[in-house]
């Protein structure tokens, strides 16, 4: 067994005669279908435009989604490039709005009691709050603002 060498032999089996003559009957019927001298040629016509038409489909769906993939892959990518945000230069009207709209905007925040000034970049928070908690929030807030370099905070816990 070890010295000997072998042969693999590939053995391909024949079809059995009723698989032949079921593949004949099959073609003999489709000949017969489409060769038929008063309807085959609109046989063949129909069959043909519904083969095209399925292959118009096919493809215009696949373009559709070569498309989608396209264009999500352009957002990624515009993503990628566009990952911080560049650096700003505000006025001093334009930073104390800014920051006006970042601290005030949760509902519970009292905005008729803190008043906003920018100068230079340099934010003063000023007014009356309810507790300690909320003073350290909004300052905070105004310094993860863009633009913002300093907060001088004046805010003091009032009695409401």
């Amino acid at each position: 067994m070890f010295g000997r060498k072998r042969k693999l032999e590939i053995t391909r089996e024949k079809p059995s005669s009723k698989r032949r003559f079921a593949a004949g009957s099959i073609a003999g019927a489709a000949g017969a279908f489409f060769l038929d001298p008063q309807s085959g040629r609109r046989r063949r016509n129909v069959t043909r435009d519904r083969a095209l038409g399925m292959l118009r489909r096919v493809s215009g769906r696949a373009e559709s989604a070569g498309r989608g993939v396209a264009a999500e892959a352009y957002g990624v990518s515009q993503k990628v490039q566009h990952r911080q945000e560049e650096p700003k230069t505000y006025d001093d009207a334009t930073l104390a709005q800014k920051v006006q709209s970042e601290i005030f905007r949760e509902a519970d925040v009292p905005k008729g009691k803190v008043d906003v000034n920018a100068a230079e970049g340099v934010v003063e928070l000023r007014g009356e709050v309810d507790s300690q908690a909320l003073i350290d929030d909004l300052v905070a807030k105004t310094r993860k603002v863009q633009g913002v370099r300093e907060v001088e905070n004046l805010l003091r816990v009032g009695s409401g």
